[in-house]
């Protein structure tokens, strides 16, 4: 049995809250059982310098964790001068999977930044992240289409995401941070909608896994997936 008393293919309770900014063009506050992340959508009418005068936009993101984010305070990042290491491949990782989904073009020469914030961190902060940020750029560029900033909607699929481990010799869906820091091997499922495939990673952390683990582990993450991309359509009204 999980530590969680879950079945190995059950998700922990998962909720979205949107326009909990009253700012940003898109807001969302995602909660994966204790893990909780606030994500904003913030427009910003200029690209980077590579973009200006292509027609087109971009979609980037932050990522960080509060001070007390975890058992015990970390130190700021911005009090180090510096991102760490494992921020900053976040971050382009959540950017990357929102691009996959998004019709540059059709932004027009505007980037969309995406800022996620962990409140509080129980494993999974990088899949509930890009989890909540697609609801929140849906809230955002449904925005500038009531708006009329844009005639046609950049949005092309969703994206969603979730972790899966093997811990104990089982294969299990949605770890949380008991479990991730004891799996024998874990893995991070990027997908869309319509179960593309944006991203998988997956490592081996006390030994090797199998072919076999590794197709049960891509079997519950389209399973949990599907589960959160019908939570984001309800969340973000789609």
């Amino acid at each position: 049995m999980r530590p969680s008393q879950r079945l190995p293919d059950a998700l922990r309770t998962v909720s979205f809250e949107t326009g909990v900014n009253r700012y940003a063009e898109g807001s969302c506050l995602i909660s994966f059982g204790h893990t909780k992340v606030l994500v904003t959508a913030s427009v910003d009418e200029s690209v980077p310098g590579f973009l200006r005068g292509r027609g087109q936009g971009w979609v980037t993101a932050e990522y960080g964790m509060l001070p007390r984010a975890t058992h015990t305070r970390g130190r700021r990042e911005a009090t180090e001068g510096k991102q760490s290491g494992r921020s900053q491949e976040i971050q382009r990782l959540i950017g990357r999977s929102l691009r996959a989904v998004t019709d540059m073009k059709a932004l027009g020469e505007r980037q969309i930044s995406i800022d996620c914030d962990v409140i509080q961190a129980d494993g999974g902060t990088r899949t509930a992240s890009i989890t909540g940020a697609w609801v929140a750029l849906r809230l955002a560029t449904r925005y500038l289409l009531t708006e009329g900033v844009i005639a046609k909607d950049p949005i092309l699929d969703q994206v969603a995401a979730i972790s899966c481990g093997v811990h104990q010799d089982t294969p299990v869906l949605d770890l949380d941070y008991e479990e991730d820091s004891a799996a024998e091997a874990d893995a991070n499922f990027v997908l869309t909608g319509a179960g593309d495939i944006v991203e998988i990673q997956a490592t081996g952390e006390r030994r090797g896994f199998t072919q076999a683990e590794f197709e049960t582990l891509f079997s519950l993450a389209r399973k949990g997936i599907g589960e959160l991309i019908a939570m984001q359509k309800v969340a973000a009204g789609a």
